[in-house]
């Protein structure tokens, strides 16, 4: 089965929202003395520094290479005009036109390295990949894959959306003409590549007889991730992505793995086959596959295959055109470079053979010797990262000290497939500590250091008052040591939040890192701290209720673990609530109790101590604990059967903490 869903406030790290982009508030007119000119929204220009570095990454690289471009546009079919996809009521989905300033040489704004990516990522259209292999490229985050079968196509990642897959499939269904879907593969889990499945499957009858192939533990992988943590996910996600940037030279140019995240509608469904282990061959309407499982590589729910009678290879998304993220700026469990880096080598035995490799993003590598090259750069990237980074801090280096130090060698930092476009080298190295040895760097001074707020008022202090640590901050911006400019005006700003000029310092300087970065999520960070400084946090039009569907489809175990992170634990100190959830339409008991201030849930006979024992759907739970059944409904809904105290449900509700208004960031 396939259920609808919009985006919510934890699912902003893949999704946008579901409503055009508003238009960021005007600045007030910039203060005299401000660092560089700045727009109408407060954005200053490129320093003389910045534009010198970013003439520096031009003058150091092939960005005249022209071999990307080539193979980004090979087997161009159709389609390589303006994509502008709308949903029911017309709010924009996915516009190509956004990004039609990226063109011509790279502006000073910009790091004309990321330039070149963006540049690359604009090549959209329908592309022949091999014999019976397209791919839809440009029409969302992710491409789409199609692949002739005896009789209809095979989708591969159907995108992130149900408007962008629709409109991807209508483009193909032009040029290649009709055909029924008759499979589907998702090669992970994540939304990117599995969200759009109504848009290519809208008929239920259809879905019933189609296969769908997927990893191991994807659905629960799928709708599982982020929903722990997913407030505070999707918080950082907006400035992954710079979801309130402008599109142009001075806001959001490129995430480096794509444009952006559709803003359409998602869905998901339940895999008829599993792929859970290597090498697993696979007849899928007449066409040959053999799949290689690789879980807790870039997904923890992943999988590649290779096409043995056109020789084709799809990486899924363990390979691609950047430096990928072995740690996610939204913030996530660190991915491990060792195993990854192994499934690489292992499709490089597996399928030696191999003329062409295809992916989930990015576009092809073909000719035997090319590819091959292309998959030992990549496989050789995240372990040079992984060996590199344990042998420093082996000799007694801590994360901060390995970033600053490691350097891919040359043979891979001029290969611009492992360059950090989306993952940088630095954060990188900094995941592959973590993984090993977690948060603390064995320093006794970082063990329980202040907070934020209190250490910065005593820095400042420290170094003479805030007019002091600001004047040192214009005299290292004016050396364009924007890194410590930035450090200096942090805590001049958490400090005291209050400091309008400081602000606008702070805004100023993260204005220059961001022109500065290679990598699109770097700047995007740097460039919405900057747009938060000058314009508030912005409110999200997005609500938990508007989740509650893929809470439908959460395990009832990682459903109550969700619940048990949102209990406020000082209020429930001493309570010893119990309740009876009698789910009526699963069939199913489940016991919920309070001690010592932890919530605790199993899947047992009813409790005869309990104050309540509630009888409900599911649905009725999910509206309950997302604010969209209240009060009223508790106390006189047909839906809700208590036998016992009403009284005590309620109070177990109000133990629940309710999402507010987005919390900051740059400041406290």
């Amino acid at each position: 089965m396939t259920t609808g869903r919009p985006a919510t406030a934890w699912l902003l790290l893949l999704l946008a929202t579901g409503c055009d982009r508003a238009a960021p508030p005007q600045a007030t007119t910039p203060r005299n003395g401000s660092p560089a000119a700045a727009d109408a929204q407060g954005r200053t220009a490129a320093s003389a520094a910045t534009t010198a570095a970013n003439a520096a990454v031009a003058d150091a690289l092939p960005l005249d290479d022209p071999r990307d471009f080539a193979d980004a546009r090979r087997g161009l079919v159709a389609g390589d005009g303006d994509v502008v996809v709308t949903d029911e009521a017309g709010r924009r989905v996915w516009d190509t036109r956004e990004y039609a300033f990226v063109a011509g040489d790279p502006p000073p704004s910009v790091n004309p390295s990321l330039w070149r990516q963006a540049r690359l990522n604009g090549i959209h259209g329908l592309f022949e990949v091999a014999p019976g292999v397209h791919q839809v490229r440009g029409y969302d985050l992710a491409n789409m894959t199609i692949i002739r079968g005896r009789s209809g196509w095979i989708m591969v990642d159907p995108l992130g959306s149900r408007e962008t897959a629709a409109a991807a499939l209508a483009a193909a269904r032009s040029t290649l003409g009709a055909a029924p879907i008759v499979a589907v593969i998702f090669t992970h889990s994540h939304i990117d590549h599995f969200g759009g499945i109504d848009g290519v499957l809208p008929d239920a009858a259809a879905r019933a007889a189609v296969r769908i192939v997927a990893p191991r533990g994807f659905v629960e992988e799928a709708t599982s991730e982020n929903v722990l943590a997913g407030l505070a996910m999707g918080r950082r996600a907006v400035f992954m992505y710079g979801m309130p940037l402008a599109r142009d030279a001075r806001g959001h140019v490129d995430t480096g793995l794509g444009k952006e995240p559709s803003r359409g509608r998602l869905a998901i469904a339940e895999p008829t086959d599993l792929v859970d282990r290597t090498p697993q061959p696979m007849e899928i309407d007449g066409v040959r596959f053999v799949f290689q499982y690789a879980p807790n590589s870039e997904a923890p729910a992943e999988l590649t295959f290779y096409l043995p009678d056109a020789k084709a290879f799809c990486g899924a998304e363990i390979v691609s055109h950047t430096q990928h993220n072995l740690y996610t700026l939204r913030g996530a469990k660190v991915r491990d470079a060792l195993r990854w880096s192994r499934y690489i080598d292992e499709a490089i035995g597996l399928f030696p053979d191999m003329e062409v490799v295809f992916a989930s993003h990015h576009w092809p590598v073909w000719e035997n010797a090319r590819a091959l090259e292309y998959l030992k750069q990549q496989r050789d990237t995240y372990r040079y990262l992984h060996d590199q980074a344990l042998r420093l801090a082996n000799g007694g280096l801590g994360p901060q000290e390995i970033a600053e130090q490691l350097e891919l060698p040359a043979s891979l930092r001029t290969a611009f497939a492992s360059r950090g476009y989306y993952g940088t080298v630095r954060q990188n190295a900094k995941a592959v500590y973590q993984q090993y040895f977690g948060w603390y760097d064995g320093n006794p001074a970082h063990l329980d250091p202040l907070p934020p707020v209190e250490a910065s008022t005593r820095y400042v202090e420290a170094m003479g008052g805030a007019p002091e640590v600001m004047r040192k901050a214009r005299d290292a911006y004016d050396r364009g040591e924007y890194r410590w400019a930035a450090t200096l005006l942090d805590h001049v700003v958490f400090a005291d939040p209050g400091n309008a000029e400081a602000r606008e310092q702070l805004a100023a300087t993260y204005d220059q890192l961001g022109y500065r970065q290679e990598s699109g999520p770097w700047r995007d960070v740097y460039l919405t701290g900057a747009f938060e400084l000058r314009h508030g946090v912005q409110p999200s039009p997005a609500t938990p209720a508007a989740g509650a569907d893929l809470l439908l489809h959460l395990p009832l175990e990682d459903f109550f673990a969700s619940l048990a992170a949102r209990l406020k634990g000082p209020d429930a100190e001493g309570k010893d609530t119990r309740l009876n959830l009698v789910f009526t339409d699963l069939g199913e008991t489940w016991v919920l109790w309070l001690e010592n201030a932890v919530l605790h849930a199993a899947r047992r006979d009813a409790d005869p101590s309990a104050a309540a024992t509630v009888r409900l759907t599911r649905p009725m739970l999910v509206r309950l604990v997302t604010g969209q059944a209240g009060l009223r409904e508790v106390v006189f809904s047909d839906e809700l059967d208590v036998d016992g105290s009403r009284l005590a449900l309620l109070s177990f509700l109000m133990l629940l903490e309710r999402p507010g208004e987005p919390f900051p960031v740059v400041t406290p």
